[in-house]
């Protein structure tokens, strides 16, 4: 069966082990996908992601990050632009999760990237998701 929002699959295998607790999570790999998962691990909200070659794919295993007692980092993770609707912004108009507590992350013409960086460099892109 075709996937049409794979970038929302990831997101929910994410957020679904995350809300069950588990060390790791498998995700079918694409490098949109290991980008996304390279910007959540440089913010801190998982330990790491590493790619596994099954022959085929690959796959993204995701190492998740809790706090004491198994508390969750990621508080919450969502999809903003999906393929029936996608939303751009400008650098002006970039959203702030949060009130700057959270990331959005944008599809710019230079990359995947996070809304600071977005902003320092001056471009705009397509608003992929809030994490917070």
């Amino acid at each position: 069966m075709q996937m049409s929002d794979v970038i929302a699959d990831m997101l929910t295998r994410i957020r679904n082990a995350n809300n069950a607790k588990h060390e790791t999570v498998d995700i079918p790999a694409s490098k949109m996908k290991k980008s996304i998962a390279d910007i959540l691990v440089d913010e801190g909200y998982i330990k790491s992601a590493q790619i596994i070659e099954d022959g085929k794919q690959g796959i993204i295993r995701v190492t998740l990050k809790y706090g004491q007692g198994k508390q969750k980092i990621l508080q919450g993770i969502r999809r903003v632009s999906k393929p029936g609707l996608r939303v751009y912004s400008n650098c002006e108009d970039m959203p702030r999760v949060m009130n700057g507590l959270g990331v959005a992350i944008v599809s710019t013409s230079k990359g995947i990237m996070t809304d600071k960086k977005a902003r320092s460099l001056n471009i705009g892109g397509e608003i992929i998701a809030f994490v917070w």
